[in-house]
């Protein structure tokens, strides 16, 4: 695959601010503070593609057995950089930015991957915590005929045993965090009605923003499961 030399990412930037070439109709120059600014967008956009491509390999040598050495062997850094990097902990998103329902879901979650030995949070295990017990999730996916049996089910063929020992402290994957992130973001969107009772405070992600997080990611397990059950995207 050819990637972008500096010719192409120019002419990007150009077709994207052509609003800063049309002021410069009257003028000797274009406005080189908006091409900047849009410069800075594009190399933005092209640093976090470039990041998840990175976290998406780090994720299955994790998954498939590497250690933090290992990885960070291949990246030329140390183990604690690599995972000071890849295994931050999930501070942001604690018990009291969820709704009940979705701290209950949470706790289907930690249970799966501690039964199956895994030492990572991943959208499989996102998923049937959702689907382990009713709730906005589990309404939702009845609503657009998709039966949460059906997917509990699935998700649950997809869980692979590990040989992890770590109960206590179990990271994210990329997807994980991306899903959550977009939940979050759903929930504000729809100012959810549990904001009144809290003075000052953000609204909660509750089970149904989780749902759409994980749909809306379009990779990992959960994704594929949603899609194969016919989870039509736009509807949800």
């Amino acid at each position: 695959m050819p990637l972008p030399d500096l010719d192409d990412l120019i002419a990007e930037v150009d077709r994207t601010c052509d609003t800063a070439h049309r002021a410069a109709t009257s003028q000797e120059q274009p406005d080189w503070l908006v091409l900047l600014t849009t410069a800075a967008g594009v190399a933005g956009q092209l640093q976090a593609l470039a990041d998840d491509l990175v976290e998406d390999y780090v994720e299955h040598c994790r998954m498939h057995g590497h250690s933090w050495t290992d990885v960070g062997a291949a990246l030329g850094v140390t183990r604690q950089a690599v995972q000071q990097r890849f295994q931050a902990p999930h501070k942001r998103y604690g018990p009291e930015t969820m709704t009940g329902d979705l701290r209950l879901a949470m706790t289907h979650v930690k249970r799966a991957a501690v039964q199956h030995r895994n030492n990572y949070i991943g959208t499989e295990h996102l998923l049937w915590g959702l689907t382990a017990e009713a709730n906005s999730a589990t309404r939702l996916l009845r609503s657009l005929e998709v039966s949460p049996d059906d997917i509990h089910r699935a998700v649950g063929a997809c869980f692979s045993v590990g040989a992890s020992q770590a109960a206590e402290r179990i990271a994210w994957t990329p997807y994980s965090r991306r899903a959550i992130a977009i939940a979050e973001e759903r929930a504000c969107a729809e100012d959810h009605e549990a904001v009144e009772d809290r003075e000052g405070a953000e609204p909660l992600i509750d089970c149904h923003h989780l749902l759409h997080g994980l749909a809306r990611t379009g990779r990992g397990v959960a994704a594929t499961v949603l899609a194969e059950a016919g989870l039509d995207l736009s509807a949800l």
